[in-house]
């Protein structure tokens, strides 16, 4: 087993104070990773260092801000001497302030222009820039791997019918802008593995389906039932498949989208 060993390695989890991030950063900790646990919001970055443990850092970051990027790669360089993993997790999932107008909102024919680019900002250029910059030593190096996280709605379209309630009224639709920059970031996975091949840096990505935490009840059942496994994901469920990414386990991996999802896009 100690192909999945990551003694002795530094990874970077962006978005790292999320759902899912926190839970990236304790699978890589586990695994004997230095986890720098970066987001934008650095008081809750210190929070979830004190639980990993000492050896791990808290660090501000800005995904869409370069300047932000290369001060925390000169911090994490200056206490590390390496950067092995990157985990391109920092994303937006589109929020609507006011329930009650999300239906309308959400709608195509008057889906915001600023949210589109909002999220095109963070989601497609977040992941762009961390790479560049973070990987950038990898490939100076001759070794890193970077996991690049997607979403199976970045494969196939938003099924808008699970957003329906019991009584079938639409509550809101999935907007464009998530599918595409999910997309956007599979492709942008394959050029960057083909790029930086021949320098040893791998780079994947990690498509996982939706995670149950506090839905509505109607929705976690629509939801549910469209899965062969008949349930949505637990946060913890993803922990192996970034581990197996990160570590020697997948040395021979490249440019491939690894689909952690119970089934969704199978049925």
């Amino acid at each position: 087993m100690s192909v999945f060993s990551l003694e002795g390695k530094t990874a970077i989890v962006t978005g790292a104070c999320g759902l899912l991030g926190q839970e990236h950063c304790r699978a890589l900790a586990s695994a004997g990773a230095s986890v720098v646990v970066a987001d934008i919001d650095l008081v809750k970055c210190q929070t979830l260092v004190k639980e990993l443990g000492e050896k791990h850092l808290a660090i501000r970051v800005d995904v869409t801000d370069e300047v932000s990027l290369k001060t925390a790669r000169t911090a994490i360089l200056s206490r590390y001497g390496s950067i092995d993993v990157l985990v391109n997790n920092a994303a937006i999932n589109d929020m609507f302030e006011n329930p009650a107008m999300a239906a309308e909102q959400s709608k195509f024919e008057h889906y915001p222009l600023d949210m589109w680019r909002k999220s095109l900002d963070v989601n497609v250029t977040g992941v762009f820039l961390a790479a560049q910059v973070f990987g950038t030593p990898m490939a100076e190096a001759g070794s890193g791997s970077i996991i690049n996280i997607a979403s199976t709605y970045g494969m196939v379209g938003p099924d808008q019918s699970i957003y329906k309630d019991k009584n079938g009224e639409q509550q809101f639709f999935k907007s464009p802008s998530y599918p595409t920059t999910k997309g956007a970031v599979l492709n942008f996975t394959r050029f960057l593995a083909a790029y930086w091949g021949e320098k040893g840096v791998r780079v994947n990505t990690l498509s996982p389906g939706g995670v149950q935490n506090g839905q509505d009840d109607y929705f976690v059942n629509n939801y549910s039932v469209k899965t062969a496994l008949k349930r949505m994901a637990q946060p913890t469920d993803y922990r192996g498949a970034v581990v197996f990414l990160a570590s020697n386990a997948s040395e021979y991996m490249t440019g491939a989208n690894l689909v952690v999802d119970g089934g969704w896009t199978c049925v």
